[in-house]
């Protein structure tokens, strides 16, 4: 009867909690987003099934010696993963509609707002709410969510605030999906309809010289004003140039495919070993959702804002609708706003010039989060 008794409370549902369950729930849900709803799937898989790894009872595959954990452990813990992904990004990303139209630059800085203005709020919710207490590191890592960069907000938040990575991981991706759902409503409250049908004009074409130029001059003013950044630019920067360059196609290639795909993989799973009930069920839990979906908000509105100001003090205008791509969901919120300027002017794209401040806001909150970095690390 011991022996049997011993069996029983080996299993899994001897030692399956509420908490467990909740948590199974809510990476099913992930998985249910990604699949049905088409949210971030190249992450949103990983990280729920990842999730559900972690809350099988008695498995410790989120243990240091674990499956997870070692894996985490690889990547995750000393930011190896992100920046391989931002080398990746790199080399799929073109840079050419912010060089040839360079004070959309302005709007993905603007977008940043939601960055530092969420860090205000989380030590505001410290603060008055009881069961709170988030401290400058925490806040930093959850403001950087409102820069729209999963893998930079992953990066950060293992620097400064790695207890709390699971939650900032699921708030950032999860707002990335949401952007077609939270973006539209506040870029229509803050423009008129006359706003939103401007047409601009088309871009001038960028010369080859200028795109292998532009990532070595943007290391060198990273080199001269914000070392610590180095790491998350230097890695975008270096993708892409190598795409650039036209010379090393199979480098690129790399970087562009096999790469980030196997990265991909492993940073979703190592991020769900962090959904384990005993860790994600915190209260504090809901205030990073809370204000992940506040800085969303707050980018936004910072970008068409500025862009509706930059109409009344330059000569040639601009849809104030591209402000709302200052977040850097690349390329989904140009898409975003491609789509709600049609619904005003069918012959209206607006998709190339979103890309410039959506690139921009790329490179914003990494420098965002390179100037944390060097205050807060």
């Amino acid at each position: 009867m011991d022996s049997l008794a011993q069996l029983i409370n080996a299993t899994g549902a001897a030692n399956l909690t509420l908490g467990h369950l909740v948590m199974i729930g809510v990476c099913l849900t992930l998985i249910y987003l990604a699949i049905k709803r088409d949210f971030e799937p190249l992450l949103l898989i990983p990280i729920g099934f990842g999730g559900l790894l972690a809350n099988v009872p008695l498995a410790g595959i989120s243990d240091p010696d674990g499956f997870l954990g070692i894996v985490y452990n690889l990547g995750v813990s000393n930011g190896l993963f992100p920046l391989l992904i931002f080398m990746g990004v790199g080399a799929m990303t073109d840079f050419g509609p912010l060089l040839a139209n360079p004070k959309t630059a302005l709007l993905g800085a603007a977008a940043q707002f939601g960055i530092f203005g969420t860090l205000t709020g989380a030590l505001l919710l410290s603060e008055y709410v009881p069961g709170i207490s988030f401290s400058v590191q925490d806040a930093a890592a959850i403001g950087i969510i409102g820069g729209a960069d999963g893998p930079t907000a992953i990066f950060l938040a293992s620097r400064l605030s790695e207890h709390l990575l699971g939650p900032i991981a699921v708030a950032a991706y999860s707002y990335m999906a949401l952007v077609p759902l939270i973006q539209p409503p506040i870029m229509r409250a803050l423009t008129t309809e006359a706003e939103r049908r401007i047409d601009m004009k088309q871009l001038r074409p960028v010369r080859r010289i200028e795109k292998i130029v532009f990532p070595l001059v943007v290391l060198g003013l990273c080199l001269l004003l914000l070392p610590d950044a180095t790491a998350v630019i230097g890695a975008r920067m270096f993708g892409n140039l190598i795409n650039e360059s036209g010379v090393v196609d199979r480098l690129a290639g790399t970087a562009k495919n096999e790469l980030i795909n196997i990265v991909t993989i492993l940073l979703g799973l190592a991020v769900g070993s962090r959904l384990g009930a005993e860790v994600f069920l915190q209260i504090e839990t809901l205030g990073i959702l809370a204000l992940g979906l506040v800085a969303f908000c707050l980018g936004t509105a910072a970008g068409v804002l500025l862009a509706k100001l930059l109409n009344r003090i330059t000569s040639e205008p601009m849809n104030p609708l591209i402000g709302a791509a200052g977040v850097s969901a690349v390329p989904m919120a140009a898409r975003v706003v491609n789509r709600v300027g049609q619904e005003y002017n069918p012959t209206n794209y607006l998709l190339m010039h979103a890309m410039g401040p959506n690139v921009a806001g790329v490179i914003g909150s990494a420098a965002a989060a390179g100037t944390l970095l060097a205050l807060l690390g």
